[in-house]
């Protein structure tokens, strides 16, 4: 499955290496094209591949752009192989690792996500991705090295089960593991961009970490509110009652006043705050148990 966003000068070559790679394995394969609204001649080039190759190829075209997520999440719907392997369309991913990957699956995983040991891109891409990957491996507890590698290879399970919205793609190993999936990772090659310009800049830096908040909350506590918003509003609502009961006590004893504390208003602050803490908590319980709506996507065509 490959979602695509303006890349017609490198899909012909993808697909020809894509039957390359998997011809020899002797397996069954399809091609899944996600158009994510292109405006250049994707789609054109993608309908001349169907011709060319009408019984590997697959398109998928949204009416405008959506996003990788939404690309992604529409194509796990659509797809139907025993194995689901997501790659991106800029021949940066290599399809002769495909195999490899499989192999390695297995060995008793259900997803194997692609460490780019070595990368050919920029530095101002290249250290802000190590650095969101050692963010996430340690806020996650997940041991891999590369959560946002676009070649990954899912079992079927997986990609009908994960369910994914916004920009969490970068997340799926974890939204994978948060539902009971093992997760594996194997040393892919990297290849230099040779066409088009790259989509990543610093707004997706910042929007990621944003995201990975939204994936620590969506995961560990969408099911339990009141445990995240209870404990650190339980925290703070005894926290100010000691801070309370202290200053008044030293009043009643006549050792102090009160109209000149500053630290009692801030005891009577962190009581405030903490009960409003755990009055999340409760709504966040009470809207957990409403059924969740679900995203819909215009899509324009899907030829089969």
């Amino acid at each position: 499955m490959i979602p695509l966003l303006n890349e017609e000068q490198s899909l012909k070559e993808l697909h020809q290496q894509i039957r390359d790679a998997l011809g020899k394995t002797g397996r069954r394969y399809e091609m899944l094209f996600v158009d994510d609204g292109s405006t250049d001649g994707s789609y054109k080039v993608l309908r001349e591949l169907k011709r060319n190759d009408h019984r590997h190829v697959r398109i998928i075209r949204f009416r405008r752009n959506y996003g990788k997520s939404a690309a992604l999440s529409v194509g796990f719907e659509k797809a139907a192989g025993e194995y689901v392997v997501t790659m991106d369309s800029d021949l940066q991913d290599d399809p002769s690792e495909i195999p490899g990957m499989i192999r390695k699956m297995n060995e008793g995983y259900d997803l194997i996500s692609g460490w780019k040991k070595v990368r050919h891109d920029p530095i101002t891409k290249r250290v802000p991705s190590r650095f969101f990957n050692l963010v996430t491996r340690i806020l996650t507890g997940i041991r891999i090295h590369d959560f946002n590698c676009g070649l990954k290879v899912y079992r079927k399970d997986v990609v009908k089960t994960v369910r994914i919205y916004g920009e969490l793609h970068r997340y799926l190993p974890v939204l994978a593991h948060w539902e009971g999936f093992t997760i594996g990772e194997v040393v892919v090659r990297h290849r230099a961009r040779r066409f088009g310009k790259s989509k990543f800049g610093i707004t997706r830096f910042w929007r990621g970490f944003l995201d990975l908040l939204t994936v620590l909350f969506t995961t560990r506590y969408i099911r339990k509110p009141l445990h995240l918003f209870g404990f650190w509003g339980m925290a703070a609502a005894v926290t100010g009652a000691i801070i309370v009961g202290y200053l008044v006590v030293q009043w009643f004893l006549g050792l102090t006043s009160l109209s000149n504390r500053p630290l009692f208003l801030g005891g009577v602050m962190l009581i405030i705050v903490g009960i409003q803490f755990v009055s999340i908590g409760l709504l966040g319980e009470m809207i957990s148990k409403s059924k969740d709506s679900d995203t819909v996507y215009s899509i324009r065509e899907f030829i089969s």
